[in-house]
């Protein structure tokens, strides 16, 4: 049995405008034992407003323990929604945010991450040369990947890949959420679609694989975000698991995803929210 207080974490943060947008709408939050992107949504005048309040509510309510509890990151999601609805009360056009993370918790007597995001923000695990992506985006795209309407291989490039169907501060702010075991020599990779939309799962594999320190891994997937376009903000939260894990997989259990609302309103990520229900 492990106790969760001894995992010894290394983690580094990077973002950056990109080539296009004005501002930098996504925020981060890299302190154990929670580990956060959010992307803002709402232009100029709110997107950065909005991810700044989410990463205010995980820095209050979970940031500075060495374990994190379920109820903490369930305040911190709570606080997030108010304040980015107190955003969007000042604004014209609305606000939201994504937010994707992790935080080490203990499950009974071993460590465990807690994996959540509210809509296309992602969470990565990668493990040898292995990648696997471990959140499932909140969009209309996976929607229609999910009911075979589109291929996935088609998902890069569908038009309305901005579209998400979640958002903290959107009418649906319901986050997923899993339960997986720490692993000694894992890294976990949070990011904003700023890097998925521009570098594909091979290219951020190949990265992470070759970087060095979490500072080099985050520093090179924005370099090669920048250099494919660049088009959105571009964030990442690289964290490894230096030892205090479970050296063998193969004895872990793995949460399933909470059940998922239906009917969810569309939020497009580049304009206002909400854009339109679902019939």
């Amino acid at each position: 049995m492990t106790d969760a207080t001894a995992v010894n974490l290394s983690a580094a943060a990077a973002t950056d405008v990109g080539l296009v947008r004005r501002a930098n709408e996504d925020a981060a939050l890299a302190e154990r034992p929670v580990f956060v992107v959010a992307d803002g949504m709402g232009g100029y005048e709110a997107g950065d407003r909005a991810s700044a309040a989410v990463v205010a509510a995980f820095r209050e309510h979970v940031a500075g323990r060495t374990v994190a509890t379920l109820a903490d990151v369930r305040t911190a999601l709570a606080t997030a929604s108010d304040a980015v609805a107190a955003v969007a009360a000042t604004t014209d056009r609305g606000a939201g945010s994504t937010v994707a993370g992790i935080a080490l918790v203990d499950d009974e007597g071993e460590p465990a991450w807690l994996v959540f995001n509210v809509g296309d923000s992602r969470v990565y695990r990668h493990h040898g040369t292995v990648l696997e992506q471990l959140t499932v985006d909140h969009s209309l795209g996976q929607e229609l990947v999910d009911n075979g309407a589109l291929a996935p291989e088609d998902l890069a490039t569908f038009e309305r890949r901005n579209v998400i169907t979640r958002a903290i501060g959107a009418p649906d702010s319901t986050a997923d959420s899993w339960l997986l075991p720490v692993i000694n020599g894992e890294r976990l990779l949070i990011c904003s679609d700023g890097l998925t939309s521009e570098v594909s799962d091979e290219g951020i594999r190949a990265t992470l694989t070759m970087s060095g320190r979490p500072e080099s891994a985050a520093a090179a997937l924005v370099q090669r975000a920048r250099q494919a376009g660049g088009r959105d903000n571009i964030t990442v939260v690289v964290v490894d698991v230096v030892s205090g894990g479970l050296d063998d997989q193969g004895d872990a259990t793995t949460g399933l995803p909470r059940p998922t609302p239906t009917n969810a309103p569309e939020v497009d990520d580049e304009t206002t929210i909400p854009v339109r229900g679902r019939s």
